[in-house]
């Protein structure tokens, strides 16, 4: 029997993360998931206390706020949110992130039709034939379409997103210990594509509806260009050995999950 986690991980996104509340009380899709991690990365503003705020005059009653005992980036609360799936002996955990750029409903499709139980992973993909981007510069669509390219050149399979922030993954192929040698950055998602390329996992990349109104990139996008295209170059050349990152390496048992709320709704 599935047990599904949904995974939101959120930094500086006090006025988006209310939105995606709003969209998990929404038609009760909250329900879909047996439980909810929303996991703050220290954030600066007060997305925290926004989120709490929010959870306690909303229906949903199986939801988490957490925050991180330090800032270990997206890849990094990834790690932890794995960590924890496995822990709890979820079968899968789905990702959806905290700036409202993503919708759930182009997941929960997937999880009415059972999609998620015939793959290994589904990556929701902006640039998909039949997705919608909203707001997304001609600039951004171009560089990641070039990147899906390069990529896709390097893992000899098409790949047509790096890391949209709407996923759902199988707990056991994501269970081994090598995730935690990848970046725990930005280029978290990088890592994570070719690994399932590398062990040959059944990925379905599905159209979703990508927007951007008021969200605040964290990326710096000629570093971030740079440090992609090192990514991609190095597993053309050395395959999955190329899989591990000196820099931004995380020891993942240092790191705790400090509550926050689940208050009556969750005892």
């Amino acid at each position: 029997m599935s047990k599904i986690i949904l995974f939101i991980p959120c930094y500086n996104c006090e006025n988006q993360i209310v939105r995606v509340l709003d969209q998990l009380q929404s038609n009760n899709n909250y329900k879909y998931f047996d439980e909810i991690l929303l996991i703050d990365n220290r954030s600066k503003d007060n997305t925290i206390q926004r989120s709490i705020e929010k959870v306690k005059t909303t229906t949903i009653n199986n939801i988490k706020v957490l925050r991180n005992s330090s800032n270990v980036g997206l890849g990094g609360t990834h790690k932890l949110a794995f960590r924890y799936a496995k822990n709890s002996s979820a079968s899968h955990i789905a990702v959806l992130h905290g700036d409202d750029q993503g919708d759930i409903t182009d997941l929960t499709k997937l999880l009415d039709d059972k999609v998620h139980e015939k793959f290994d992973c589904c990556l929701g993909s902006r640039f998909h034939r039949k997705s919608k981007l909203v707001g997304y510069s001609k600039f951004r669509v171009f560089g990641n379409w070039v990147f899906n390219a390069i990529f896709s050149l390097s893992a000899g399979k098409l790949i047509t997103d790096l890391g949209s922030g709407l996923n759902i993954y199988k707990v056991s192929t994501i269970s081994d210990e090598k995730i935690n040698e990848f970046s725990s950055d930005l280029t978290f998602n990088c890592y994570m594509i070719l690994f399932s390329m590398s062990q040959k996992h059944n990925v379905k990349f599905f159209p979703i509806t990508w927007r951007e109104d008021d969200q605040i990139s964290n990326v710096k996008l000629f570093s971030q260009a740079k440090k992609t295209l090192r990514i991609a170059i190095g597993y053309f050349m050395k395959k999955s050995k190329s899989l591990v990152c000196d820099q931004n390496k995380l020891d993942i048992t240092s790191v705790i999950f400090e509550k926050q709320f689940p208050g009556e709704k969750n005892d």
